[in-house]
């Protein structure tokens, strides 16, 4: 049976019965159903697996996604872009910083393919890719009728989508088009980004892939899945129940309706996870890390088993300080496929 080690950032030692690459729809609809037929197991579609983590052997096969290709146009006003999903995501990020095709600068140095962003709505320091994305084009996995769907039809909220719903396990994103306007306002508010003097794209495109190596560990050195939870959204009551006792609790207004009850409020999830008391702390061989808590490491050796345990450890501490129920942004996968904590 075939590693799947290689396959995931996170390093777990584990294994299924198949792993078979596709670089166009032809290729993977020929092989999607082959196996779909003659195994009736499970088949996962994989793409950068930096987002993905095999807690056991899976029971089937896993495709992994190579469509690759950049395509380029422009008019007057945007730049129109058409992009493989198995394309490298910060490799094309670095390409547009080349081309002077901004607007992807925040985004530098996320792990992964292109075909996960509109999955998880990728984002970072004050952007989220959704506002770049136009299109994306898709394969339905029962029929192979090909779609494309609007920026409205994927229904995208805080690190979700329609692809993580009413299109889970349904589809196949083969490539994603973006459109991005040639006049628009850099995002500097987020952070250190604030600091910068005279900020231009380069610079934050430089400055966020200096922030995100000073805290964050290189998968290639130090197993991970880059954030493992998702930023909790709370009311403006629970917020302010925990002001009241954490005068310096970060947050970042999700909603403009100030001073409206309804108002909602992200607070970090590295925050509350570091004031449960597990910033650094290692279970086995499964470590939160001490620079960003929201990020959990493999440190070599650890099992499916210590990652669920921490991951378990954290949510019930959390929940139990906070009565806030993180929930992870990382796919856990089973023998059999997707798993929930």
């Amino acid at each position: 049976m075939p590693s799947l080690q290689a396959y995931s950032t996170f390093g777990l030692s584990a294994s299924c019965d198949s792993i078979q690459s596709f670089t166009d729809v032809a290729s993977f609809l020929s092989t999607f159903n082959t196996y779909k037929n003659e195994t009736n197991k499970a088949i996962y579609i994989l793409g950068g697996g930096s987002n993905s983590i095999f807690t056991e052997d899976f029971d089937g096969t896993i495709l992994v996604n190579e469509i690759k290709g950049i395509s380029h146009f422009d008019t007057e006003s945007h730049h129109y872009l058409r992009v493989g999903a198995g394309e490298n995501w910060h490799d094309f990020v670095t390409l547009c910083m080349k081309e002077k095709w901004y607007g992807f600068e925040n985004l530098a140095l996320i792990p992964g393919s292109v075909g996960a962003c509109p999955i998880q709505n990728i984002g970072a320091y004050g952007v989220e890719v959704n506002s770049l994305i136009d299109k994306v084009e898709c394969v339905f996995l029962e029929t192979g009728e090909q779609v494309l769907l609007s920026n409205e039809d994927c229904q995208f909220g805080y690190r979700d989508s329609v692809f993580k719903h009413a299109l889970a396990n349904k589809v196949l994103i083969t490539h994603v088009n973006f459109k991005l306007p040639k006049q628009y306002e850099l995002k500097t508010s987020y952070g250190e980004l604030a600091a910068l003097t005279e900020p231009t794209p380069e610079k934050v495109y430089s400055k966020v892939i200096e922030i995100r190596k000073s805290k964050l560990p290189d998968p290639s050195e130090l197993g991970n899945a880059g954030s493992f939870f998702k930023n909790p959204v709370v009311s403006k009551a629970v917020y302010e129940a925990i002001a009241q006792e954490y005068d310096s609790v970060p947050h970042f207004v999700v909603t403009e309706n100030a001073g409206n009850e309804q108002e909602q409020i992200k607070i970090p999830a590295a925050w509350l996870i570091d004031q449960a008391g597990f910033k650094g702390k290692t279970l086995n061989k499964v470590r939160c890390h001490p620079t960003q808590p929201l990020v959990l490491t493999n440190i070599g050796g650890a099992t499916g088993s210590d990652v669920i345990t921490m991951a378990k450890n954290i949510i019930a501490s959390v929940q139990d300080k906070f009565g806030i129920q993180l929930e992870p942004e990382v796919r856990l996968l089973g023998n059999k496929g997707l798993i929930s904590l």
